[in-house]
């Protein structure tokens, strides 16, 4: 696992130019694709089917994150899609480690994501089960949002434990990231960053990539 993965949003993208919009992130670790169900979330944006047909076109790995209910029940055929990675949330699985175990048996590695306001103790004992572990740096259900600095200190808490632990889970943030959050997110411990703005919202999202991850392997390592 490298010390900064940067995984653009294409909730940011343009919908209607997806596969042009991927070639534009071909030098990106992996693609978070972002499915709501307007359930778990109060926001709908896209499903399987779709997922099936970025994965088909993509020309890095699919990083898919789960903001649905009933995760238990739908979340395996995301892994039977052939995604790379599928992250469900704790909130919304009734069995996580059975869920897990699933994914991984299927194929894919196995995320699971936090709110903000979720704690991480209750999940560090699961960590041999999990290959990524995500700590919501803002409320899931829409992009553009500030970065939460109050997710810090649990950043820090999980960094701790999986150093502790001595299993290489990777650990990722999703909002608000950009060239100045991105260094306080790395310096806390997280190594794997979703970007959506901050990528697709520049002109050149290829360099603002490489810019990110610049930013976050120096912070990494000034930790």
């Amino acid at each position: 696992m490298s010390t900064c993965c940067i995984n653009p949003s294409i909730l940011s993208a343009d919908f209607v130019n997806l596969e042009a919009e991927l070639k534009r992130i071909s030098n990106a670790d992996a693609v978070h694709v972002d499915v709501m169900d307007n359930h778990f979330v109060p926001n709908l944006t896209l499903g399987l089917p779709v997922v099936e047909r970025i994965q088909a076109v993509s020309p890095v790995p699919l990083d898919a994150h789960l903001m649905i209910a009933d995760a238990d029940r739908w979340a395996p055929a995301y892994a039977d899609a052939g995604v790379a990675s599928v992250t469900f949330h704790a909130e919304a699985a009734i069995a996580p480690i059975k869920l897990a175990r699933e994914l991984r048996a299927r194929g894919a590695k196995a995320g699971m994501a936090l709110r903000p306001a979720t704690p991480v103790e209750p999940y560090l004992d699961m960590l041999s089960e999990l290959d990524m572990l995500l700590i919501m740096t803002v409320e899931p259900g829409f992009g553009g949002q500030s970065f939460l600095d109050v997710t810090l200190p649990k950043i820090r808490r999980a960094r701790a434990a999986i150093d502790g632990s001595g299993i290489g889970v990777a650990l990722q943030v999703d909002g608000g990231i950009t060239e100045e959050t991105i260094l306080r997110a790395a310096e806390a411990g997280a190594n794997v960053f979703v970007a959506g703005s901050a990528v697709y919202g520049q002109e050149d999202p290829a360099a603002a990539i490489e810019r990110l991850r610049e930013a976050g392997i120096g912070a990494y390592a000034r930790r």
